[in-house]
């Protein structure tokens, strides 16, 4: 028995050439693109169902969203140097410890107004998960503000 094949021609699989791409997208464009296929559908579904006072509100965010990502894909995300990020790096930062420092008042307030029968120890057995994403998220801040402290200074 001869279990060889004795066909050796090339199959179509082997000869195929896929056709590459001649333009690069910018993140911004895709993004634009994926904002604005998924909105305007939603906007003509919605549009006819809402007031017309709201409808027209509705209308005008969309456009404004348009204008809006018409400016963004100007932007040039490589020109953007690490310099000019810093701001906002410090602005995040201030944010996480805030937002932590506001969520350990809520928590703390909400356990002293609804829940007086329980004792201080009973408190945090009970809610010392609440606890710990909030001390995280404001540590995470400190963090974040810490590096932002100890990076150098272009000249």
């Amino acid at each position: 028995m001869d279990f060889e094949s004795k066909a050796n021609a090339p199959t179509a699989t082997d000869n195929i050439e896929f056709a590459q791409t001649t333009t690069t997208r910018k993140p911004l464009e895709l993004l634009r693109d994926t904002e604005a296929f998924l909105r305007r559908p939603t906007v003509a579904t919605l549009s006819p169902i809402l007031p017309p006072k709201l409808c027209n509100r509705f209308q005008a965010s969309s456009s404004l969203a348009d204008d809006s990502f018409k400016e963004l894909v100007e932007i040039d995300l490589d020109t953007i140097s690490d310099f000019e990020l810093r701001p906002v790096r410090i602005c995040v930062g201030f944010s996480f410890v805030g937002f932590g420092a506001l969520m350990i008042l809520v928590l703390l307030l909400y356990l002293n107004t609804f829940h007086l029968e329980l004792s201080t120890v009973e408190k945090i057995r009970q809610y010392w998960y609440q606890y710990v994403w909030s001390v995280s998220l404001g540590v995470t801040g400190m963090f974040i503000l810490g590096r932002e402290a100890m990076r150098p200074m272009p000249k």
